[in-house]
């Protein structure tokens, strides 16, 4: 049976809702997050890799596949590539008016996505969480905040296995009287605080809400605005990373009731 990846699931409801921008957004965010295999001219040499370029005429495109297996069924042939995320691809080739062929020919999410666009997702991503100092003087409960944003922060957190132990979503009302939601994470892993950032971002951004804000603050453990979180916020738990288990290696003929098998 044909696996049906991520991506292929967000490109069908895009296509089957074309005026759907939500639809196209979400699409962009899949492609933004998955891991994708670049087809190269030649194996890549240090931090140098040469992207296989082909011409269609009045545009450009370099190739890439969300699984190994789709990219050696195009060239049909052992080919090199470089394993990136969508979001690094789009950075490589922001302003250099090359576009993006994904799984062409061999899946159902094949599509040719134009140097234009590709340039959208660059800037789209580039535009980072910006650093703010705001006192807070009351937290209560989250109102007002659209399901697919909630849907969008839940993944986005669930992705950061390891990098936080849990956060609290609450609206917000600050000293000047200024109201808005806020994030408080807990648990943060040293130096993951850029990376917790940017997740919240992109699920803000992607989730087409315009003019949308949300803050984000780390807390610790001890620290009094988590117990307020924690009593009116909605939660989220991040998932602890999988450890990998080491099978116990027994020497043969330690156990008496299974002897070695002699050869």
């Amino acid at each position: 049976m044909t696996e049906t990846t991520p991506l292929d699931a967000a490109h069908a409801a895009m296509e089957a809702a074309p005026e759907n921008d939500a639809a196209r957004l979400r699409f962009y965010e899949r492609l933004a997050g998955s891991e994708l295999f670049l087809l190269l001219t030649r194996e890549a040499e240090g931090d140098r890799a040469d992207p296989e370029v082909f011409d269609l005429g009045d545009a450009r495109f370099v190739l890439v596949f969300d699984r190994e297996e789709r990219l050696a069924a195009f060239t049909g042939r052992a080919a090199p590539y470089l394993a990136l995320s969508g979001r690094a691809v789009a950075s490589m080739l922001a302003g250099q008016g090359v576009g993006l062929g994904v799984n062409l020919e061999v899946a159902p999410s094949s599509i040719l996505i134009p140097a234009e666009a590709v340039d959208w997702l660059a800037q789209t991503l580039g535009h980072g969480p910006a650093e703010a100092e705001a006192r807070v003087a009351e937290v209560t409960a989250p109102r007002g905040l659209p399901d697919v944003l909630l849907t969008a922060l839940d993944a986005k957190l669930a992705s950061a296995a390891g990098l936080a132990r849990s956060a609290w979503l609450a609206g917000a009302v600050y000293e000047g009287g200024g109201r808005g939601h806020l994030l408080g994470i807990a648990g943060t892993l040293p130096g993951a605080e850029a990376a917790l950032a940017g997740a919240v971002n992109e699920a803000l951004v992607f989730s087409g809400i315009e003019a949308g804000a949300l803050d984000v603050v780390f807390l610790r453990d001890s620290d009094p605005m988590a117990a307020r979180l924690a009593r009116v916020g909605l939660r989220f738990d991040l998932p602890e990373p999988e450890v990998p288990q080491e099978a116990d290696r027994v020497a043969p003929g330690s156990d008496p009731s299974k002897p070695p098998i002699l050869r």
